[in-house]
Parts: C-alpha cells; structure tokens; sequence
C-alpha cells in the first residue's frame, strides 16, 4: 500500500472516530432526559445573510440547519416549554425571512414562550423574523429595523461598449430579459419592478404591524429603510426589552414557569466536520452520518431582499 493510499485510510479512520464518537457522547443520560422534561428551553439559531449559503477559505460551502427546521424540531419538542431564537442577521432573502416569521408565529401559537435574542445585528429580514417572537429583546448596541425592500443590479453597458462587446438576446417575450446587465430598465419594466417591491414592501409592512401590535400608519413612519441601536428601538416600540442572550433566557425561564436553571437544549450544534471543513459546516446527525452530503448543494436565492 503506497503512502497516499496509507494517509487516506488514516483521515478516513479519523473522522469515523469523530463521527461514532460526537454520537456517543451528544446522547442524553435517562438523568438528563428526565431533567429536560422539567426546565428545558430550547436555542433556535438564525445567522447570517438569510437564504445564502457561504464558503469556508477553501471555497467548500457552508451550510447551518435551516431555521424552519430548527423551529419545526422545537414544537415538536415536548420537553421544552420556551423557545429562545437568537438572531444575528442583517437580513437577506425575501421569502425566506417570510417563512421564517411564520414558522416562529406557529411556534408561538403552538403554546411555547417564544423570545427573541438579537445579538449585534437584527435587521430588515432578521428583524421581521424577530416579530413572530413573544417578547424581543435587544442589546442596546444591537443594530435593527431596516424595514424595507431592495432589488439592485449593474449594468455593465458602458464597459460593454468600451470592450467592443454586444450581448445576442433571443426570447420568449418583452419582459423575458428584464434587469440585463447590458442595458438600461424600459419605463415598462420599472413600472414592473416597482410594483414588485411596492407590494413586497407592504407585506412587511403588515408583519411588523401583526407581529407589534402597531398600527400600519405607525409603522410606515419607521419603515424608511433607516436603522436604530437597540436603545432606540425599544423606544419607538420596535423592541420589549434590553438585555442579552440570558436575560433573555431568564425571560424564557420566568414566562414558562421553569423553577431553577434552566437547561438549554440547542436544535444546532457543531458536527465533527465542522474540524475539516470550517465552523460554519454544523449540522444535525441525528439519524444518519452523511449530512456532510448537503455540502454539495448551494441553494438559490432571489434578487429582492429585507434589508
């Protein structure tokens, strides 16, 4: 056996040992299990530019458990009465931030406390997510609101023309190219475009306005795309309380009726390829030991964005 097929057998060895041995050892004792049906609180994690995957230094992609799937796996959770969500997002795909805020609401309604945690930023899509919550705490230097919509593109016509450079459009129809980077938006696909914001930016509008219990006039003189500090937020109603992580787990503790120190049960946690591949490769191995198999998928997301 040469030395490369030697070094492969032994990196090969080495993560089954990690893998056989973080499954051992993440495994609650009947003890735990008992004491998690008593003062549990369960960490939901909501990091980054939402809907994008990142790269590590050597260019593999990144993934963290879907938010949705965190949130699902905690109202499935019949251990845990309360819920923090920490956020630490300046926002990012539209859709997905809906999802997200909805996902957090059929928590809340599903009789858990749900509090919000937001860390050194919590803005447009991070902050629309945080109104599903009960209560939102912010630290006073947290960065939040942003509330609004933004689509933007190059155009690259200019340089196109420089070059000696002319793009060859086939299609189906007038609008079919709209936003190409080689020429300026028709006052149609504007008029198009504009709508689209306008009316995402109105369903934002009325999230903060469920989720705060604000009515829409007021929360349209906040929704300007301006961002406040914590402090400021929670003056203009934007935020309940001021605090970190555990006051907010304090928060959860008091809400739920958990007598004690409560125990935290994250719905995400390190996976022993985050040694290989970057600490932002986490994931969850209950059931299978292949997760690292999602590396290989990026997914999409769209032009319009909470931020």
């Amino acid at each position: 056996m040469n030395k490369k097929a030697i070094g492969g057998v032994i990196i090969f060895v080495l993560i089954l040992g990690i893998v056989i041995a973080s499954l051992f050892f993440t495994q609650p004792s009947g003890d735990s299990k008992k004491s998690l049906t008593s003062n549990a609180i369960g960490v939901i994690t909501i990091e980054g530019v939402i809907g994008v995957t990142s790269t590590n230094v050597f260019g593999i992609p990144q993934f963290s458990p879907d938010p949705v799937e965190q949130i699902r796996k905690a109202q499935e959770d019949s251990t845990v009465k309360a819920v923090v969500v920490k956020i630490n997002s300046p926002g990012g795909s539209a859709a997905k931030s809906v999802e997200i805020y909805k996902e957090i609401k059929r928590l809340k309604e599903s009789g858990k406390k749900v509090i919000i945690a937001m860390g050194d930023a919590a803005a447009s899509g991070g902050y629309m997510a945080a109104c599903g919550g009960d209560i939102i705490v912010a630290n006073p230097a947290t960065i939040t609101g942003s509330i609004g919509v933004i689509m933007q593109y190059t155009n690259y016509e200019g340089l196109y023309n420089k070059l000696g450079l002319k793009e060859i459009t086939i299609k189906s129809g007038p609008y079919k190219d709209m936003g190409s980077p080689t020429r300026d938006l028709t006052p149609e696909e504007k008029k198009i475009l504009q709508g689209i914001i306008d009316d995402t930016y109105e369903q934002f509008v009325e999230i903060v306005s469920e989720g705060r219990k604000m009515p829409i006039e007021k929360v349209k003189e906040l929704a300007d795309g301006r961002i406040f500090t914590g402090r400021q937020a929670l003056k203009v109603g934007l935020v309940d309380r001021l605090g970190d992580f555990y006051d907010a787990v304090d928060i959860a503790a008091k809400e739920a009726g958990i007598q004690g120190k409560p125990v935290l049960k994250y719905y995400t946690t390190p996976n022993p390829f985050s040694i290989l591949f970057g600490s932002g490769a986490r994931g969850n191995l209950e059931g299978t030991g292949l997760e690292i198999l999602r590396l290989l998928f990026i997914d999409k997301w769209s032009l319009n964005e909470y931020r």
